[in-house]
C-alpha cells in the first residue's frame, strides 16, 4: 500500500499536515476537517491584542509556524536542512517548558503546527505518547483542535499496531484509499468523527480517493 502524497488535508487546509500514515513510511498528519483553518501567517493586531491578556507568546507562535513551513516544505519537495529530529528535539523542549501548547498561548495556528510536528515524531514514538497525552489534556480544556487529539490518537494506534478509533491514517492501495489499520469499533465511527469534529468517513474516503487516482 503505497503512502498518500505529502499528508492529505490538514486536514486539507495545510499542505500535507494530515497523516495518512502507512506503517514504515512518514507521510502525512495535520488536520482535521473541523480543525481550525489557518494559514500559517501571524496571528492579526486584533487576535495577538486580544491574546496578550491571556498570555499570548508571540515569538513561540511564530517560531511554531515557521518549524511548521519547513516542515511542509521538505514534505512537498521543498528545502528541509532542519529534519523531523531536530523539530522534535525542540518541540520536547517546548512541552517540558509549556505543557502543551495552547489557543492561549500559540493561537490556533501555533496548536497546529505543535500538532503537525507531534504527528510527524515518527522516529520518537515514546515522545509522541506523552505529546498524545499533554493534548488530550488541553482538548479536555478547550485549548486545542479535538480533530487533531483525533488524527494523533490514530497516528499513535498504528504505530503500534493497534486498531485505530477515528479511521484516520490510510493510504492508497491497488482498489485506492484503505486502512493503515481496521477500525477500533466500525458502527461508532461516524459518531465519533462527528464529535472530534471530523467529516463523516465515507466522506473522507470520497476525498482520500480523489488524492489516490492522482497519485
Amino acid at each position: 500500500m503505497s503512502p498518500v502524497p505529502v499528508e492529505v488535508v490538514m486536514r486539507m487546509l495545510l499542505l500535507g499536515v494530515v497523516v495518512v500514515l502507512v506503517s514504515g513510511c512518514s507521510d502525512d498528519g495535520a488536520g482535521t476537517s473541523a480543525a481550525p483553518s489557518t494559514s500559517g501567517t501571524a496571528t492579526t493586531t486584533a487576535t495577538a491584542t486580544e491574546s496578550r491578556a491571556t498570555g499570548f507568546d508571540q515569538e513561540l507562535h511564530d517560531e511554531l509556524v515557521a518549524m511548521l513551513e519547513r516542515d511542509q516544505s521538505g514534505r512537498t519537495g521543498g528545502p528541509d536542512a532542519e529534519g523531523d529530529a531536530a523539530r522534535t528535539e525542540r518541540l520536547k523542549e517546548i512541552l517540558a517548558e509549556h505543557g502543551w501548547p495552547t489557543y492561549d498561548l500559540v493561537g490556533q495556528d501555533g496548536e497546529d503546527a505543535a500538532w503537525a510536528i507531534a504527528q510527524h515524531s515518527d522516529q520518537d514514538p515514546a515522545f509522541r505518547r506523552e505529546a498524545l497525552e499533554l493534548l488530550r489534556t488541553a482538548v479536555a480544556a478547550g485549548q486545542a483542535s479535538p480533530g487533531n487529539l483525533a488524527y494523533l490518537e490514530d497516528r499513535v494506534a498504528v504505530a503500534a499496531g493497534q486498531p485505530q478509533t477515528y479511521g484516520t491514517q490510510v493510504g492508497c492501495g491497488p482498489q485506492g484509499p484503505e486502512p493503515a489499520t481496521p477500525l477500533a469499533d466500525p458502527a461508532a465511527v461516524d459518531g465519533l468523527r462527528t464529535a472530534a469534529g471530523l467529516e463523516p468517513l465515507a466522506d473522507y474516503l470520497a476525498e482520500m480517493a480523489e488524492i489516490c487516482a492522482a497519485d
